[in-house]
């Protein structure tokens, strides 16, 4: 088994997709008129794959920041280009900081218009794409 993708339902379609547009994410496909609702299917570039299904269904409530899903993440290869090519984008990303108090692994947040929390972060020279059992030796 492996992970396909997040959906998360969003209250204005073209607002969130226009934040995540920003974010360098880019429209895979769409489906409409589904039991869930609208569906636009994103991913960053370097994936292969969809990775963010965004639902809106007019008659759904407001998604607003009491959903289920805590947060998501997104590697980055440099945190100082990347907050910077948000700021001028629009998106305000927290100051980074580093998990290990260290230069070079850092971590910050941004926010979606639904209140959607999204980590970014830039991993240490070496490491792996993502986190796996060599993050937790013993």
């Amino acid at each position: 088994m492996r992970t396909l993708h997040f959906s998360l339902r969003v209250a204005d379609p073209d607002r969130s997709l226009a934040f995540y547009r920003a974010l360098g994410y880019e429209v895979v496909g769409r489906v409409a008129d589904t039991p869930e609702g609208d569906l636009t299917m994103i991913k960053l570039p370097a994936d292969e794959f969809v990775s963010i299904e965004l639902v809106h269904a007019p008659t759904h409530r407001d998604p607003g920041p009491e959903s289920a899903l805590n947060c998501f993440v997104i590697a980055v290869d440099s945190m100082d280009a990347a907050v910077a090519a948000l700021a001028s984008r629009g998106v305000v990303a927290e100051t980074p900081t580093s998990p290990t108090g260290t230069d070079d692994f850092l971590t910050t947040w941004i926010v979606d218009p639904d209140g959607n929390r999204i980590e970014l972060v830039q991993w240490p020279p070496g490491h792996a794409v993502g986190m796996g059992a060599a993050d937790w030796p013993e």
